[in-house]
């Protein structure tokens, strides 16, 4: 798997571009998550990057985090149904597709080197601006793919 740089103008715009191909109809290949729920989803950890969200974690989870903080950005596609940070949890709720959609496009579009504030993950610890951006764009490409697109 080849990570790429969401600071690109031209992995954004693919980013989008797959975005754009989702539809309320969307079915997921694995997972509980429907396309409204995944789209607000993916917004939690852009949050973190842009100092607007900011989960605690468990204590097990923030010891052992920085340990696999590495693998947010590696070159290994993600696992099917990895734990989730309980503030990342969207199933159970209902959101509007168009709502949820217009946000993410929105965090997409405003990712950039300015934007990105955070040098500290909450759980992961110290992370460059590189890495957020690596580890945003494997985070969207996980889900993404997800639903097939």
């Amino acid at each position: 798997m080849n990570i790429k740089n969401l600071f690109d103008p031209s992995v954004k715009q693919e980013i989008i571009n797959r975005i754009d191909t989702l539809n309320p109809q969307s079915q997921p290949q694995w997972g509980k998550m429907n396309v409204s729920q995944m789209l607000a989803h993916l917004q939690l950890p852009i949050a973190i990057a842009y100092g607007t969200h900011q989960p605690k974690g468990s204590f097990l989870l923030r010891l052992i985090g920085p340990l696999f903080k590495s693998k947010l950005w590696d070159n290994k596609p993600w696992k099917q149904g990895l734990p989730t940070d309980p503030t990342f949890i969207t199933t159970g709720t209902t959101k509007d597709f168009e709502k949820e959609k217009a946000t993410l496009l929105d965090l997409i579009t405003r990712f950039s080197e300015t934007a990105v504030v955070g040098e500290k993950h909450p759980i992961f610890g110290k992370m460059t601006k590189e890495n957020w951006s690596k580890a945003t764009w494997k985070h969207v490409d996980h889900h993404l793919r997800q639903f097939g697109v």
